[in-house]
């Protein structure tokens, strides 16, 4: 576009050259913290020797699509704002956000949907910083030649305090291979003031098919594409053993003890890809939850398995119900004291498993679970207020 106004917080400015400095002036608030804006060279040169050579390969395929000079005064205006950069060994990305107004819940800090979009978008900006597809699917050079795109498999997020209105978030993110069907990306995300880590994330990603919708492998060539930029030791954001995040969710069995039924997908719900985009599942999840935890508690743990593609005509029943546990004796109990009107306290939190379900066949859509740590009793509105 040769010419236009952007809007930038205190008022409009005109994209063409003698403003573009002032455009990218945002930049220098974060300057004594942030790596300095690397080009294609420069991230190149950062990859090992050893696969050095492979590297330069993909980025300058991947550079006549991506359409992005080696000159970085040539940078897009995207670029030159976007607060975030590759690290300095060039196998991971780290970004800064601004949680916005419109990114908040009733209690002025960011909702969980706001938190997985931003793990989203930082994901595609990692993507297309060592330039891979603008298309926005990560897509590498073979794999748009193939028609084949990446899809998410499983979601698993820990917010272990939210960022409030106008808090600034860092977040780094990485990938790796996933076996032979599939990649993982992590995420750790920290409150940018304080450097406090105030969540994780992990997710697993497999292979389509963008024309038959079908799951395919990962071949050597779409993995040495997309390695050359992974770290080459194993690098997770929940390294404990035995964690949340590697536990399997077991099926919601019918009649669940909360429901909403026949939830339509909108418009703005799709994706670049023509079906609802995944965050949109962790909202159709918490519409089922008892109001009495959404008004009272703070969602902290969420895991969810995609198992089936929502398009805009699918009608979503949402189904809720408190996880089963064993008692001592190895016998099944709900997770308040066996009672599903049991309280919850502070230290009597519950685990909650979730279904998402085409109305009209019942077929499984998404299955999803709260566990044990995942709410914390939240002090009312009034209790918070100053005598």
């Amino acid at each position: 576009m040769s010419s236009g106004a952007y809007n930038v917080g205190l008022g409009a400015v005109t994209t063409d050259n003698s403003n573009l400095q002032t455009l990218t002036q945002c930049r220098l608030l974060f300057a004594h913290k942030s790596p300095p804006l690397l080009s294609l060279p420069q991230r190149r040169r950062s990859v090992p020797c050893s696969l050095a050579s492979k590297a330069v390969d993909i980025a300058v395929s991947a550079g006549s699509e991506f359409n992005q000079s080696s000159n970085s005064d040539q940078l897009s205006v995207a670029d030159r704002l976007r607060l975030g950069s590759l690290t300095e060994d060039g196998l991971s990305y780290k970004e800064k956000f601004i949680v916005r107004c419109y990114e908040v819940g009733i209690n002025k800090t960011a909702t969980v949907e706001t938190i997985a979009n931003l793990l989203q978008e930082v994901g595609g900006n990692h993507a297309q910083s060592v330039g891979f597809s603008t298309d926005g699917f990560a897509t590498t050079p073979t794999m748009r030649k193939l028609g084949l795109i990446w899809v998410t498999a499983r979601m698993h997020i820990e917010i272990y305090k939210y960022p409030a209105w106008s808090d600034v978030v860092e977040i780094e993110t990485w990938c790796q291979g996933e076996g032979r069907i599939g990649t993982r990306r992590d995420w750790i995300i920290k409150d940018y003031a304080t450097d406090q880590v105030i969540g994780r994330a992990t997710s697993k990603w497999v292979m389509m098919n963008q024309h038959t919708r079908r799951l395919q492998k990962v071949d050597d060539d779409v993995r040495e594409e997309y390695l050359v930029f992974c770290p080459r030791e194993p690098r997770l954001s929940f390294p404990e053993e035995n964690n949340k995040s590697q536990k399997k969710i077991a099926k919601l069995e019918d009649p669940a003890q909360y429901s909403r039924l026949r939830l339509a997908p909108r418009r703005a719900d799709l994706d670049m890809n023509h079906h609802v985009n995944n965050v949109t599942y962790i909202g159709w999840v918490l519409e089922s939850m008892p109001e009495e935890i959404i008004d009272t508690h703070e969602l902290q743990t969420i895991t969810l398995d995609y198992r089936r593609e929502c398009q805009q005509d699918d009608i979503v029943d949402s189904l809720t119900s408190l996880e089963p546990v064993d008692d001592d004796n190895g016998a099944a109990i709900l997770g308040t004291n066996g009672s599903a009107n049991g309280s919850y306290g502070e230290q009597d939190c519950s685990n909650f498993l979730h279904l998402l379900r085409l109305s009209e066949s019942g077929l499984e859509i998404n299955r999803g679970r709260t566990d044990g740590t995942s709410f914390h009793l939240v002090p009312c509105v009034e209790a918070q207020k100053s005598p």
